[in-house]
């Protein structure tokens, strides 16, 4: 079963390859709905925009925000403030809800009784059991200069890989210390077991600049391939390609 679900902005892909009810697809792929009627900066009757407006309180916010915006608050202090959903004392979680929406999506799918499935939010990844018997997911880091080719292709298995890039929105990735956008590196793909982590890391590294690789490996043990604007590989922690 191939599902396409457009929400947040961007495309969900579910590649489902074993049994699965309709009515818990439906429930999974609605956390994403919800997720963007909570989190949008684009919607006006999001509980985001609520707050920004001063109409809600944090401390009255749904479980959801407080969820949110803990895990935004532990990361900012992992990070030494690179990584912040705070700008310029406005809030803006795009850094952190998708992975986490998808990542909740992917654990009710579980839940449910689905195996083998991979669900993609926007080109960020999460894998539970095969494609099919002995093979393994495998998940292609797109080149950030050169938009037909792969950087290279992962053996992913069971986990999640997400990408942060400047190659389609230019530098937009602020390093909260700085206030600045960072420019150091063209794409950042971080792999993990938990898509919330990965995608925030993907995010938090990119911002960190060419300490970023390194620090996301001894911190958190993920897995970090970085690509610089000169063209420069940097890999930190474990990556098993594909053989060719």
């Amino acid at each position: 079963m191939n599902l396409t679900h457009r929400v947040m902005g961007t495309v969900v892909l579910l590649d489902l390859r074993g049994p699965a009810d309709d009515q818990l697809v439906a429930r999974a792929l609605e956390i994403f709905d919800d997720a963007d009627a909570r989190f949008s900066p684009f919607r006006a009757d999001s509980e985001l925009s609520r707050i920004g407006r001063g109409e809600l309180a944090l401390d009255e916010a749904s479980q959801e925000m407080q969820e949110v915006l803990e895990l935004a608050d532990a990361f900012e202090r992992a990070s030494g403030g690179a990584f912040t959903v705070w700008r310029d004392g406005a809030l803006d979680a795009n850094g952190i809800v998708k992975g986490w929406a998808a990542q909740r999506a992917a654990d009710a799918l579980v839940a449910g009784g689905a195996t083998d499935f991979c669900l993609n939010a926007g080109g960020d990844l999460i894998t539970r059991g095969a494609p099919e018997p002995g093979r393994r997911w495998q998940a292609g880091i797109r080149h950030p200069m050169q938009g037909n080719r792969m950087l290279g292709v992962v053996v992913l298995g069971e986990g999640a890989m997400a990408t942060s890039g400047s190659y389609e929105r230019g530098a937009h990735i602020v390093d909260g210390r700085s206030g600045e956008a960072s420019a150091h590196w063209s794409s950042v793909t971080v792999i993990d077991t938990d898509l919330t982590v990965a995608d925030v890391l993907a995010t938090t590294v990119f911002a960190m600049g060419s300490a970023g690789p390194r620090w996301a490996h001894e911190e958190f043990d993920a897995s970090v391939v970085a690509l610089d604007q000169l063209g420069r590989l940097a890999v930190a922690g474990h990556v098993t390609w594909a053989r060719g």
